[in-house]
Parts: structure tokens; sequence; C-alpha cells
């Protein structure tokens, strides 16, 4: 079979078992096997494809940092890290939901997820922002939108797997997130002061003291953050080391500082981080096995040519693949994308020059949005379950919020040394 014809026989039984609602893990394993045994291919190499996909060091990390985000609610980080915020944005108009936008900021830069940043900070500021007259759609909207930067804020639980999957550097990944994450965090605070401009009645006053007062009281919770990446890029440990290090400090604050984990909590957060591991890592697995077909017939390069017979403009090819990740970010899950997208698109990306880390962020920041896109948005049923609401009309206040974000993406397109800068910058 030619590598057109394997293409073909790979890309429909993937979408035809989607249509069928197989769930992403069957799609993609059942797509790699039905081209090994169109080739005669034994299919025990799948055993050993889940092995060495599986045995990877930097995916370690994966468990490491969903549990690191699971313990830092019960240990009091996650409140402190909120009352910092406020005290922060104090009376601007629309203080509340810039205070949101900032927390996510905040708590993302420790727990590496978009749904446990929406999550955390949800619970406090959701209910908070709607006691103060906010409408709770736009309360669930501005909490949603805002924990998608808790993927780009480094460190980054899908960084690390783009990171395994298109073999690049973690790190640089980590560091080319900073400018992207704080571009997408100011966008959507200077877009809350614009649209609730007037609504300055409940705000929080400021005040030096009362900034201080939670400095001190958010020492600990601020210092993680510090501590983790600090680490990281003075290479005292690797990513994967460093999820460990956030376990044990974030155990270390919430037993002997702050005095407010339980060990009930801590059974809580092994479940979660059981749960979504697993589901994460056998898709891993499935994806490995169809990375690899794609790689052994070079049906990314075929893609690549068939694209370069109608455009040789990588603003167009960009404008194609933002559009693309922005919609398949609709129907499927963060991970999944960065798995499946990342053997097929970046051979293409590159072979118009664009540099793999850049690639890189732009795919995340694009499955940032997806979080707040429906109908799978993952972040909008977080928020619109805290706050009571349709998904509907959360998603219809999240409007404004989901363009800026896009805005940024291509801002970032356009610029690349916004994303590269540091990491060049470091790297010299």
């Amino acid at each position: 079979m030619s590598p057109t014809e394997i293409a073909e026989v790979l890309f429909a039984v993937f979408a035809v078992l989607l249509l069928l609602g197989a769930p992403i893990m069957v799609a993609l394993g059942i797509a790699a096997m039905a081209v090994f045994i169109l080739q005669g291919t034994d299919l025990g190499v799948l055993i050993q494809m889940a092995s060495s996909s599986l045995s990877s060091f930097p995916l370690m990390a994966l468990p490491c940092f969903i549990l690191a985000g699971a313990l830092m609610e019960c240990a009091g980080i996650s409140k402190r890290l909120v009352k910092i915020a406020e005290n922060i944005v104090g009376p601007t108009p629309g203080g509340l939901a810039v205070s949101t936008a900032l927390a996510c900021v905040f708590f993302g830069a420790i727990s590496g997820s978009g749904p446990a940043t929406t999550a955390a900070v949800g619970m406090l500021m959701i209910p908070a922002m709607t006691r103060k007259g906010y409408s709770p759609g736009y309360a669930a909207a501005a909490t949603a939108t805002a924990g998608g930067v808790g993927i780009i804020i480094p460190p980054s639980i899908p960084m690390v797997i783009y990171g395994v999957a298109g073999q690049q550097s973690i790190s640089k990944m980590f560091m080319a997130g900073i400018i992207p994450g704080v571009m997408i965090a100011l966008g959507l605070s200077l877009t809350h002061m614009f649209l609730c401009r007037a609504h300055r009645n409940g705000e929080h006053s400021w005040s030096l003291s009362k900034l201080f007062a939670s400095l001190k009281e958010g020492f600990w919770a601020i210092t993680a953050p510090v501590i983790i990446l600090g680490g990281i890029y003075a290479g005292i440990f690797t990513p994967t080391e460093a999820a460990v290090v956030a376990i044990f400090y974030t155990l270390f604050v919430g037993f002997f500082i702050h005095k407010e984990i339980k060990f009930k909590a801590i059974k809580r957060s092994l479940e979660t981080t059981t749960w979504l591991s697993g589901r994460v890592l056998i898709i891993v697995f499935t994806a490995y096995a169809f990375g690899r077909v794609l790689t052994e017939y070079r049906i990314p390069i075929e893609i690549a040519n068939w694209i370069l017979n109608y455009t040789n403009n990588v603003y167009v090819v960009w404008a194609l693949v933002v559009t693309f990740l922005i919609f398949i970010g609709m129907f499927m899950e963060t991970l999944a994308i960065i798995l499946l997208v990342t053997p097929v698109l970046l051979p293409v990306m590159q072979a118009f020059g664009v540099d793999p880390t850049h690639f890189g962020v732009i795919l995340v920041c694009c499955c940032g949005i997806g979080f707040s896109t429906p109908p799978l948005g993952e972040n909008m049923f977080v928020a619109s379950g805290i706050a009571n609401e349709p998904l509907e009309r959360v998603a219809m206040k999240a409007i404004p919020l989901v363009c800026v974000n896009l805005s940024v993406v291509f801002l970032l397109v356009v610029f690349p040394q916004l994303v590269l800068w540091l990491p060049e910058l470091i790297g010299n």
C-alpha cells in the first residue's frame, strides 16, 4: 500500500469510530491495528510500543503534577492565592473578575492543569462575584476562560505531554509559556475592566497594609512556583523531579505551616490522581501506536507536500492550523489533541520553518481556548456546575473573552519572538 492509501485507511477508521461514539483511545488504537493487519505486521509489536511509550522518564511528571495540584486546594494554598490577587487588584472596575484572572495565573503556576485551576479558583471566586452583583453566567465565564491560563503558565501538564510526544525540551517549553500566559491574563483583565467599567460596588478596597498582610499570610503559597520553576531553570532538578518536589512541598506546607490538610483529603487526592493518570496513560499508548504508523509511512511529509501544492505562505498555513485546532478543541480533550496532532502537524510546520517550541506553545494556547468552547469545554462544565448556571448561558457570556484569547494566539503567531525570546535569553 502507498502512504496515501495507508493515510486514507488510518484516518477513515479513526473518523468512523469517533462518529460511532468510540472513546478516543479506542479509535486511535484500532485505527493503528487496522493498518498493521493490512500490512501483515505482527500485532505483538503493540505490546512493545506500550512498554516503550509508558517508560519515558519525563512522563513520570504527569501523575506527580496532577497529585500536587489536587493536594494544593486541601492544603489551603489556593484560597491564600485568591486573597493575594484580590488585594493586588483592589477597587479596580470589575475588580473581582480581574482578581479571578490573576488568581488563575498564580494557581496555574503550581497546578499545571486547566480544570484544576478552574475548580480551585472558581469554588472561591464564583460565589464571591455572585454576592457582589455579577451575573452567575459572567462569573462562571470569567473563571472558565481564565482557567485556561493554567495550562500555559508553567509548569504545564500539556507541555509535558507535548515535550514527550514531540521530543522537545520540557524546560524550554515551560519558559516559552510565561509571556503568552501573562499576555492572555492581561488581555482578559483589560476586557473585564471594560465590560464591568460601571461595576464598582462591593469591590475590595486597596491599602498597602492589606496587601502586605495577604502576602505574609500567603508567603508559602507564592513561594511554591518560585521553588519549582527556579529549581528547574537553575539546573537543580529536572521537570520530572520538580513535580515530586511540588508534592512534598505541598504536604509540608499543608501539615506543618497551614495545618489544614487532612488524611481524608489526601486519600481523595490520590483517587483523583489515579483516575486521571490512568486515563491519560492509556491514550498515550494508543496515540504512540497511531503516531508510529504516521512516522513509518512518512504521512506528515505527504501532508506537507499536499499543502505546499496550494500555498507556501506560512501565515496561511498558520491560519488553517489554528482554525483546525480550535475546531477539534470543541470536541476532544486537550491531551488527546496534543498526542494526536503533534506527530502529524509538527513535521509539517517544521517544513515551513516554524520553531518546534513556537508551534508547541500555540498548540497549548489553542487547547486552552478549547477548555472554554462547548460542547466538550471542561472548564465550562466545572464553572457552570459551581455557579449552578446552564452551560449555554455561560458559553454566551464567554464569547468576548474567548475572542480575546484568540487575538493573543494570532499575535503570538505573527510575532514568534514573544514566545522564543525568553527561552533564547535563558539558553544564552
